[in-house]
């Protein structure tokens, strides 16, 4: 029998004519939610802008990081100085922005060497399990026992300060966090039935988990990459406040702090500016995260 041709299916047919079906992938979907939280958007605006910021600072900064005048010591913000000077004349606004050149990179880097050092050991963890992931996470536990923060004071104790070194100490501090969380998260998708077929046809083992595991593990990795930046700021601030970290001249926010300590009374802008600055980019940071949390989580599908 023919199947009746109607005029609702004629009007349904002209209507939907030359357009294509759309399927949504897991990102677009993901960034379709992002969108809808504006906090998220204006800590990723805020992100973004602080580092166009460091990338330009050689070019929007006033002055030099360490140009001195020494007829402008600990002046009020002015015209000139629109943030005012700190105890060697020089401008704080332009320190501050010299100083995200070194706070920032350093806190995406050391996140991003937590990730693949960290997220492998914790992916090869979970994938072999047995004898491999005992070693593997007791020697994590080792590592988790000690505060990250006096993790990375004894690091640098022992091998010296300075920016790589820095780098790497806060590093190693943080590659408990990432293989915990990496293992956790494979393990969810371990058992999945698209894993036994991979398995059942002779993929490899490096292929399992490069392949089908690790990027179906990535939402809570990347989400807890993203707030591990804002962590390794502030670490970064507190070594170079406890002078372990950047050392002077070279501008850094957490030295900028230290030097302010004896003027806090008499040229309280010395401290307050700095201060601000880490809490704004930590704050838009962990504000970005949240969305990100929020977009990547499937049960707000």
């Amino acid at each position: 029998m023919a199947k009746r041709y109607t005029p609702a299916m004629a009007r349904f047919e002209k209507k939907n004519k030359g357009r294509k079906s759309k399927v949504s992938s897991p990102s677009a979907e993901a960034w379709r939610r992002m969108k809808r939280n504006k906090l998220a958007l204006v800590g990723l605006a805020v992100m973004i802008l602080m580092i166009l910021v460091a990338i330009l600072a050689p070019v929007i900064a006033p002055y030099g990081y360490d140009e001195q005048n020494y007829s402008a010591v600990l002046q009020k913000p002015n015209a000139a100085y629109p943030l005012g000077t700190d105890d060697f004349g020089r401008d704080l606004l332009t320190r501050l922005i010299y100083g995200s050149r070194i706070s920032i990179p350093v806190g995406f880097i050391c996140s991003a060497l937590s990730l693949i050092v960290g997220g492998g050991l914790g992916l090869v963890a979970a994938y072999y399990g047995g004898w491999v992931e005992d070693i593997i996470m007791r020697i994590m536990d080792i590592f988790m026992a000690i505060p990250a923060m006096l993790f990375a004071m004894a690091v640098l104790s022992a091998i010296g300060t300075g920016t790589y070194k820095m780098i790497i100490a806060i590093s190693l501090s943080c590659l408990p966090l990432f293989a915990r969380i990496t293992r956790g998260a494979v393990y969810t998708v371990k058992n999945a039935d698209y894993i036994d077929s991979s398995r059942a046809i002779g993929a490899s083992n490096v292929r399992m988990m490069l392949r089908h595991m690790l990027p179906n593990a990535l939402g809570p990795v990347i989400v807890i990459t993203t707030f591990s930046v804002a962590g390794n700021i502030l670490v970064v601030s507190a070594l170079s406040y406890l002078g372990i970290g950047i050392v002077p001249p070279t501008a850094e926010w957490g030295s900028i702090l230290s030097a302010a300590k004896p003027y806090i009374s008499s040229a309280p802008w010395f401290l307050l500016f700095p201060g601000i600055t880490i809490m704004l980019s930590v704050f838009a940071i962990n504000l970005f995260g949240d969305g990100l949390r929020d977009a990547l989580d499937p049960r707000l599908k």
